[in-house]
Order: structure tokens, then sequence, then C-alpha cells
């Protein structure tokens, strides 16, 4: 139900959904315990929020001296120019403001900044922010937020998962540290796996389903997200826990109820793992886990070869002609949908003698110790 809702809404534009301060603060705080100065003399931005009520902007305006942060800057997206109906009500904060403008409300960013003690109570906080309207909407690829992207030194943000893509190679562009929130879905994008599979970009330290804030204030479940990012943190180093491929057939129980687990795909030369849990610790060859195995994934304990979804994977490991012509007709004649065709890159298997297709498979390898 959540992931239809968010496909739904992805088809209105309407895909805004806000963060909760503390799913933000579990994610930051991984950060911080693995290295205390992340943020310590950096400028963050935190571009596609709504400063008045972003929790972005509440949880990095509270705790702006714990982290040692040298500037925060954080902007909004006019609602005349959002694809999607809205029904906009500026805050007391905004039309109580001398500077409050009836026209520029809707038609304007806004733009927050945090650098001072402006209220003069000895600490910097929330209540410091300053604040004046953009002198355009406030979209990202304005040459106004750009000049604010390329003065950042990290930027965090929930954008909008139809923009994501494009929200990624703004960010990639300037080369900038981020954290930012997006669909596990993302993962195989040809636009991103390329950056995780090079180590470029990782998951964060929390992902699954979450509740998020929609723009009326309501909230809502959305299964599949997580957090990508290019700043370190401990879990991506720790080691997964394996069995022996005999040890997983003897003791696991998912792998007990999958007749396909460890059997080769028909187009590729590699093995069915459908649980990360199940990963073999004594196979040599190449490996088609869930895309949720990067969840878990240690860089110094395995190789990422390539994913079955948009076929970024080296040609030696794909079986020449692709899928036999048997399991077309096996997949067909067994109900199977979709166009399947000879050479399509997605993986194929049997289980109880039935052709089926993997959903997503990211293909690994043991790295040599």
């Amino acid at each position: 139900m959540a992931n239809s809702n968010l496909t739904q809404a992805k088809k209105a534009k309407n895909d805004e959904f806000y963060t909760q301060y503390h799913d933000i603060q579990k994610e930051i705080d991984a950060y911080i315990e693995y290295d205390e100065n992340v943020f310590r003399d950096k400028t963050i931005l935190l571009p596609c929020d709504d400063p008045e009520w972003s929790n972005f902007t509440k949880f990095f305006a509270q705790n702006f001296e714990r982290f040692g942060i040298k500037k925060l800057i954080s902007t909004s997206y006019a609602s005349e120019s959002k694809k999607y109906d809205v029904t906009y009500q500026p805050t007391l904060f905004e039309t109580e403001d001398p500077q409050f403008d009836t026209e520029k409300t809707t038609k304007n960013g806004k733009i927050f900044i945090l650098t001072q003690d402006k209220t003069g109570d000895g600490k910097i906080d929330v209540e410091d922010l300053e604040w004046h309207y953009l002198d355009g909407d406030g979209d990202f690829n304005s040459d106004e937020v750009k000049k604010l992207r390329d003065e950042a030194d990290i930027i965090i943000t929930n954008p909008p998962f139809s923009l994501f893509r494009d929200f990624l190679a703004w960010i990639i562009e300037a080369n900038k540290k981020f954290a930012i929130i997006g669909s596990m879905n993302a993962i195989t994008y040809k636009e991103v796996f390329p950056l995780i599979k090079e180590n470029k970009i990782w998951l964060g330290v929390s992902s699954g389903a979450k509740e998020y804030i929609k723009p009326d204030k309501t909230i809502q479940k959305i299964g599949n997200t997580c957090w990508f990012t290019n700043l370190e943190h401990g879990r991506r180093h720790e080691p997964l826990p394996l069995m022996t491929m005999a040890d997983n057939k003897k003791y696991n129980k998912q792998i007990q109820k999958k007749d396909s687990s460890y059997k080769k795909y028909d187009n590729y030369d590699a093995i069915e793992v459908p649980f990360t849990s199940a990963i073999p610790s004594d196979y040599d060859g190449v490996m088609g886990v869930p895309i949720s195995f990067l969840d878990k994934y240690n860089p110094e304990q395995f190789e990422i070869l390539g994913t079955s979804d948009n076929g970024l994977i080296d040609n030696k490991f794909k079986k020449t002609p692709g899928l036999t012509q048997k399991f077309v007709d096996d997949y067909y004649f067994g109900g199977g949908t979709g166009s399947y065709k000879e050479g399509n890159p997605t993986a194929g298997y049997y289980e109880d003698g039935i052709a089926k297709m993997a959903f997503k498979r990211i293909f690994i390898k043991h790295k040599k110790k």
C-alpha cells in the first residue's frame, strides 16, 4: 500500500514528503559518531524545504553550536511553481515580519540563514535564523540556488522522488558532500548505480518503511526509502556475518523454503541468492543478491560487479545468447508477463521447475583476502 501511494503521488508530481525530526537525528548522529568534526567549520545547504517548519532546518539550527557549523542555509520552493494543487497559508512568522509581501509569498522562494547569535541570548539556535525572499522561485536548477550550492560544503535534504535523478546529478556536478533521501529503487537507476559501484556514493544507516509528513501536515507511511550519501559512517565498515553454503542449507529456514536458492541463472554466470542473510561465505563466484543488500554492504568485504535491472555488468558474466528460448517459452507458459526477449538483462532462473524472473538483483563477489 505504501509503495502504491508513492506511485500515485509521482503521477501527480505530488511527491514532496517531509522528514520527521527523529529520522534526521538518527541518520546525522551516525555521521557524528564516526567523525565528530564532520560538520565543523562547514557551510550546510538545505534546499527544497519550507524553512519555517522544516525539520532539517530545526535540527541543524538547534545543533549549530554542537556540530561547530560555520553557516546554515535553508531555502524553499514557491507554492505557485509546484506542479500540483497545494493550499498555501503563510505562517505568522512571515506575515508579522515587516518584509512580508503578499505577492512574493507565493511567487518567490525564501532563504533562511544562520551564522550568529542575533538575539544576544548567548547561544546560536533556531531563534537566530534570518530570512528574506529569493529573487526567483527557489528552483534548485536556478542560477540563484546554484550559487548557494557552490558556496556550500555539504547538502542535506529530502528532494521530491520524481526529481531524484536530476537532484543527485546537480550535487555530483558540483562535487559536494551530501546526504539525501530517495526510493530504494533508485539504487538501480543507470545514473545512480555506477556511482555506487565505484564507491563514490553509498547508503546511509537507516532504510525501510518510514512515516513522512505530507504538505497538508498529515502523516503517510512509505516503504523502501533510504539515505544516499558520501559521508562516512561506521555501519558500512562492519563485516556481514555469514555461514557456508552447506550451513545455510542446513540451518537457514528462508533458504530451505526457496528451491531457487544457489541455482545458476539462465542468462548469467551467477547464482541466485534470494536473501542477504543467505550469502554463502565459501562461494568464490558471482552472486545475484537483492538490492537491499546495499544496506549491509561493506566495501572491504565485497566487490560490486553490476546489476540485472539495467544491464550494467561486464559482458563476461552474461551467458550467450541471454535467456534461452526454452526459458522464454517456459516463462510465458507458466503465466509470466512482460517483454522478456532474447538478451534481456533481467536475471532468469527456475524455481520448482517454473521459469521465473528475479525482481532486481545486484551482482557481487567476495573480495579476496
